[in-house]
């Protein structure tokens, strides 16, 4: 039987057999793919082991007992992936994969309370961000290996994700369970734009096969510095009531300097504008919500990431509570008019799975080119033409 069926927008396709990676001895929950040597890929599971795998291989590379307890989140070290990032209960673990003997880790950090959710390292290597299930995000500084500095008290509920902005070096944006998109200066340690995704979006579509779930954010995406010639400075959220949000964080940005700006002149010049602050942060935003009116997912969204195959940062890749992984071309983002609902030629690919997903990440072949780990002991791994 089938792995998967495949369809795009037109007609359905072929049904390909997804390539299965065995190894693990409990369900899969992460997994990366490394950027310098194409076709290895990492994957964790609840049994806290890491399995190695090789595209040009038939079998498992090594497995890796990397911790006690499940292991929540993985990530390379830029410009060094012999060092991998481990994140399990409120632990980080560093780990250099050329100590096949004893895998004893190199560092381990200790600074969050809470269970740890995601982990990122920002592209100069210099700081690692975790974010727990308390709210808070914890960034490290990994050069003198200790804690640079708290986010706190801005989430209200679990900190979810958490992701650098390549192209403002001292900010990160975060989402949470609380349904609020936060952007941080982590040097004052404070937010300085936070965006509410509960509330009702005057624009939205609405269709009855669209799920009802609270807009939780599971996950985020944004590009990474070779990409950005490509794409707009956007983040990508996966909610949990179905919808892939495209959201242009400059204009964020910029709407959130002139707020504050705004607010200072009411303030000094003790006049009320006429105009409501939130309706002019709405008006200035550009956001593409992509949704089950456009062959979106019709369950809560778990995870999505920018392609790294063929013209870098062309598809965002989403998989979801609904059994399905879609792809969708990005290549028009700053072209489509919201307004119109005419969305549908976004969607690329269809993949329907035989469970829900936990996670996935592309990697940058040209075939074996998306990875995925489901509900499953086995990763799945397919190919995106």
């Amino acid at each position: 039987m089938a792995e998967s069926s495949v369809e795009t927008n037109a007609t359905p396709t072929t049904r390909p057999q997804a390539r299965r990676l065995k190894g693990h001895k409990a369900i899969a929950t992460c997994c990366i793919a490394s950027r310098d040597r194409p076709g290895l890929i990492a994957s964790s599971s609840e049994d806290g082991c890491v399995c190695w795998f090789d595209m040009r291989c038939k079998d498992l590379l090594f497995t890796m007992d990397a911790a006690q307890n499940p292991i929540s989140s993985l990530c390379f070290k830029p410009g060094n992936e012999d060092i991998i990032y481990i994140s399990s209960e409120n632990e980080v673990k560093v780990f250099d994969v050329h100590m096949l003997t004893s895998w004893k880790p190199l560092e381990s950090f200790n600074y969050n309370k809470e269970e740890i959710n995601q982990i990122t390292c920002n592209s100069k290597s210099s700081f690692l961000a975790a974010a727990d299930d308390g709210g808070d995000i914890k960034i490290i500084d990994i050069r003198q290996k200790c804690l640079y500095k708290t986010l706190r008290a801005a989430h209200e509920s679990i900190c979810s994700s958490v992701q650098f902005l390549p192209w403002r070096p001292w900010e990160v944006i975060t989402g949470g369970l609380d349904s609020k998109l936060i952007m941080w200066d982590f040097s004052k340690g404070r937010p300085f734009k936070v965006m509410d995704l509960g509330k009702s979006d005057p624009e939205s579509s609405s269709s009855g096969a669209q799920c009802f779930n609270p807009a939780f954010v599971h996950a985020i995406a944004v590009p990474e510095v070779d990409m950005l010639e490509k794409l707009d400075k956007i983040c990508v959220v996966a909610r949990g009531d179905g919808v892939v949000d495209v959201i242009n964080i400059e204009s964020e940005f910029t709407a959130a300097k002139s707020k504050a700006r705004k607010t200072g002149q009411t303030k000094s010049n003790g006049k009320s504008s006429s105009q409501n602050p939130e309706t002019q942060d709405q008006n200035q935003r550009t956001r593409l919500r992509l949704d089950y009116s456009c062959g979106g997912h019709t369950a809560a969204v778990s995870c999505v990431a920018f392609s790294m195959f063929g013209e870098k940062g062309r598809y965002v890749i989403s998989g979801g509570n609904d059994k399905a992984v879609k792809a969708w071309n990005l290549s028009r983002f700053s072209e489509v008019d919201q307004t119109t609902r005419d969305n549908t030629d976004i969607l690329h690919l269809n993949i329907s799975l035989s469970r829900k997903v936990n996670w996935l990440c592309s990697t940058p072949s040209d075939s074996d080119n998306l990875v995925v780990c489901d509900t499953s002991k086995v990763v799945k791994v397919y190919t995106v033409a």
